[in-house]
This record gives structure tokens, C-alpha cells and sequence, in this order.
């Protein structure tokens, strides 16, 4: 294995990391992954075995996605994972391009989460990616697509209009929201609020900033508009999602 002693995460630690990755070997559409802080892989699923072209998992781990996919691809993911532990928030339903199985490219979306030691240390990440084959057979995904994708994740801080996302995807206000809904199960506005609530509620559970402030940084008019979403959404009022959070 190529990983250095000195990483954060104990080697000690690595057979409950493989065990971790094993539970998603029957799922072939899937990769779990786990990485370190210098975003090199020390735990896989099997999934990624005959997609990197492996004789098995093992010859992932120490290794980085510069060392198993596209260039194109990998330079993505590594700028996921640095802005992941910078901003120590996870990432939700990025639409990434992928190798599939059978070496061919396509689509996928991805997720992915900090990973903590109980004293707050930052330890690496684990990550999630499930194929999007049938979308990407039916050319529902494209990289216009993706990139009015990216622009709502990136700028959902501020009023987004229908047609300047139209323009970015080049469909029209219909196509772009039945193609959202198949591939995120939320029209264009949901996927917009539930982008801004995620980012909101890491805020509220991470942070000690004013609720107001909170709201007007991820794009809502006002402090009682986050309120209203957070009950429709999450079923509790942002005061109590942070007092949750802190008996947690």
C-alpha cells in the first residue's frame, strides 16, 4: 500500500473501512469509497474493479483518481474533495461523469461526506456513486445539463431565473423541468430549495451564525422564509434543528 503513516486516518482503522466498503459489493451500479486528506483511496467496493481495469480492490488503496480514471474525470472529483475539506460540508447529487463497468463512459450521481474523529479532527471522506445508465442511454445527461446542475449548486445564494438556467442547459422551461425530474425526482424550483435548505441546515447545525444570516446567505428573502421551508422539509423549525444538533 502506498498511504504514509503520518495521514490522520489510523491504519488501525482500515479493516473496519474495508468491511465498510464490502457492503456494497452486490450492488454493481454503486462505488463506496472511502478517501484520506490527501484524497487517495483506502477503502473501495467492488465496483471499481473491473471500471479502473483491476486485478482487485487492493490495487486502489494508497492510490489517487488521477491513478485510476480519465483525467477529465478525476480532476473533477479531486476539486470536489478539496472544496469538501475546506468547507468540511458534504456534497449532494453532483452529477459526475463515471467509467462503467463494462469501460464504457457515462453519468452518475454522486454524494459525499466529511469524516470525523469524535474530537473534530478532520480524517478524510466517504463517497457515494450510483450509475445513471438508463438516463444516459435514453441522452437524457449531457454536459450542458451538468452545467446548469453545477450553476444551481454553486450559486443557489442568489435569485436563479428559469431562463438563464434554460439558456445553460439549452432546454426549454418544460424539458428542463421533466428531465430534473427524472434524474432528481424534484422540479427545477424544489431542486433549488432543497439545495438552498441543505446548505442551510449544515449552517444551523455546524455554526453559531444568526438564523437571519444564515438565510439570506443561502438564498432565502428572509429569516421566516428558511422557517417555513425547514418545517416543510425537515419537520422542525431552524431553532430546533440546532438545539438538536447540540443535545446530539
Amino acid at each position: 500500500m502506498h498511504m504514509s503513516l503520518q495521514q490522520p486516518f489510523l491504519i488501525s482503522e482500515l479493516p473496519a473501512a474495508r468491511a465498510m466498503a464490502s457492503l456494497f459489493d452486490h450492488l454493481p451500479d454503486v462505488v463506496f469509497a472511502i478517501k484520506d486528506l490527501n484524497s487517495r483511496y483506502l477503502a473501495l467496493s467492488e465496483g471499481c474493479v473491473s471500471r479502473c481495469a483491476l486485478r482487485n480492490r487492493c490495487q486502489a488503496e494508497g492510490r489517487t483518481a488521477h491513478e485510476l480514471f480519465p483525467s477529465v474525470m478525476a480532476d473533477r472529483y479531486h476539486a470536489q474533495d478539496r472544496s469538501l475539506y475546506a468547507e468540511r460540508a458534504p456534497l449532494r447529487n453532483r452529477l459526475d461523469l463515471t467509467v462503467y463497468p463494462d469501460g464504457a463512459h457515462g453519468w452518475c450521481l454522486t454524494s459525499k461526506q466529511p469524516l470525523q474523529h469524535p474530537d473534530g479532527r478532520l480524517l478524510g471522506l466517504v463517497c457515494i456513486s450510483k450509475d445513471l445508465a438508463d438516463l444516459t442511454r435514453e441522452k437524457l445527461l449531457d454536459e450542458r445539463f451538468a452545467a446548469c446542475v453545477d450553476h444551481i449548486q454553486t450559486h443557489y445564494h442568489r435569485t436563479l431565473h428559469l431562463d438563464e438556467l434554460c439558456e445553460l442547459s439549452g432546454l426549454s422551461i418544460g424539458q428542463l423541468d421533466r428531465r430534473m425530474k427524472r434524474v432528481f425526482q424534484l422540479c427545477t424550483g424544489d431542486f433549488i430549495r432543497r439545495t438552498r435548505m441543505d446548505a442551510a441546515s449544515h449552517a444551523i447545525r455546524h455554526s453559531h451564525r444568526p438564523l437571519a444570516e444564515i438565510a439570506t446567505a443561502c438564498g432565502f428573502s428572509d429569516q421566516s422564509a428558511l422557517t417555513r421551508l425547514c418545517r416543510q422539509l425537515l419537520g422542525v423549525s431552524p431553532r430546533q434543528l440546532r438545539i438538536g444538533q447540540n443535545r446530539g
